[in-house]
């Protein structure tokens, strides 16, 4: 059964209107992360705010009123992807003023290349994108805790025990993407396969 990403009434709100296209990754990467994120939360406390699923954000939208037309176009682009590999590098982070701690990933040539073929879909549309940047500029990741309501020094102690590169670097293959929406206080989700 799907697990959402927000379910407090607060982060939903603050998510209303908006949607997102993710990788969910379920085996070694997502191990991984729940590694991460349990040593996180244990030293934070559990109430600090964090996903509550593992997810790669490859777009983030603001169709609140075209969410048919931006499921269309997302399921003519994932028809025409290969499956997509996801390789966790290092534990790092977003400073100030975002300070969240991430699981960054190595720019596998598939990852890289279905952010830009979307960029490419994307491009002779009017469809709104928020915290667009370009393939080159995107660091690919998943958030694992939001620190922003830590004090700057507390932040900083924290990320410099938390980071690092990893030894071994585990990964997995993704075939299908999943479109995320945020509307009436509930996430709503749909899945649509690569390459078909």
């Amino acid at each position: 059964m799907r697990r959402p990403f927000m379910d407090t009434p607060d982060h939903l709100a603050s998510f209303e209107g908006q949607q997102y296209l993710v990788l969910r990754p379920t085996i070694a990467v997502s191990s991984l992360y729940r590694e991460v994120q349990d040593a996180a939360l244990a030293r934070l406390g559990a109430d600090t705010r964090h996903p509550h699923t593992e997810h790669v954000t490859l777009r983030a939208f603001h169709e609140p009123d075209r969410l048919s037309e931006l499921a269309a176009l997302i399921r003519g682009w994932a028809a025409d992807q290969r499956p997509i590999e996801v390789t966790a590098e290092a534990i790092d982070t977003f400073p100030a003023p975002w300070q969240i701690l991430i699981v960054r990933l190595a720019r596998t040539a598939s990852l890289v290349a279905a952010h830009a073929s979307l960029s490419d879909a994307l491009v002779a549309t009017d469809i709104r994108r928020l915290d667009e940047l370009s393939v080159d500029e995107w660091t690919f990741h998943l958030s694992v805790v939001y620190g922003k309501t830590l004090a700057w020094d507390a932040w900083q102690e924290f990320a410099e025990t938390s980071s690092g590169d990893l030894s071994a670097k585990p990964s997995e293959t993704i075939s299908e993407v999943e479109l995320v929406w945020y509307a009436d206080g509930a996430e709503h989700a749909a899945i649509f396969p690569l390459g078909g």
